[in-house]
């Protein structure tokens, strides 16, 4: 049952990114479920524009086309309010796509283990960047590469390993309400950073420290 609450009439998103196979999408559900308001898949937005895959885009474009697909999709999104919106992992590598998402939204990057990113995406073909003989190596590549981006661009680090979806979700149910909470305090525009600072520093004070993990 979803939760009563302020979060479909708030003006805040909740972002979710992260590598591949770390739950966006199951806990964008679950989110959804919990507080009652609508889902944005970022991915199922630029297959419904294009009327093909993400596999299919990456081989017959490649993957430039795909990010200049994935930058318009962001910036739309980010153009509505009160909504869960789930992100591909890649969509941190462009600056302009995450100053978009973090106008009218909070953001969470999932986390998990190399390993547990293989077992979760293994033997799925359209994960295009994992079609290679060393799945597990091409993992830990770009998760190195990609690292800086999640620290700088992402508001808050969530960890899912060994964690449901609904235990994941219920966290990001509570940061974002507060978030929202901060951000309905006051309407002046020039205090909306400060109010989500302290709305920020709130969600350290109350989510477990294995559940969160600041930049």
């Amino acid at each position: 049952m979803p939760t009563s609450g302020i979060w479909p009439n708030s003006e805040q998103n909740i972002v979710l990114t992260g590598f591949m196979g770390t739950g966006k999408s199951s806990v964008a559900r679950e989110l959804a479920a919990l507080l009652g308001c609508g889902v944005i898949e970022l991915d199922a937005e630029i297959e419904k524009n294009a009327g093909i895959s993400i596999a299919e885009i990456f081989a017959r474009h490649g993957e430039q086309r795909f990010r200049e697909m994935e930058t318009g999709a962001a910036k739309k999104a980010a153009g509505k309010r009160g909504l869960i919106i789930s992100t591909g992992g890649g969509v941190v590598l462009r600056a302009e796509n995450m100053e978009a998402l973090r106008s009218s939204g909070v953001v969470f990057c999932l986390t998990a283990a190399p390993e547990t990113i293989l077992k979760r995406t293994g033997g799925n073909r359209e994960r295009p960047l994992l079609q290679t003989p060393d799945p597990l190596g091409k993992i830990r590549q770009l998760l190195d590469a990609r690292a800086p981006y999640y620290r700088t661009s992402c508001d808050h680090m969530i960890d899912t390993e060994d964690k449901t979806p609904k235990e994941v979700a219920q966290a990001q149910q509570l940061a974002g309400q507060l978030v929202a909470h901060a951000a309905n305090l006051n309407v002046t525009a020039q205090r909306q950073g400060e109010r989500l600072a302290e709305a920020r520093r709130a969600l350290a004070l109350v989510l477990p420290p294995e559940m969160t993990q600041a930049d």
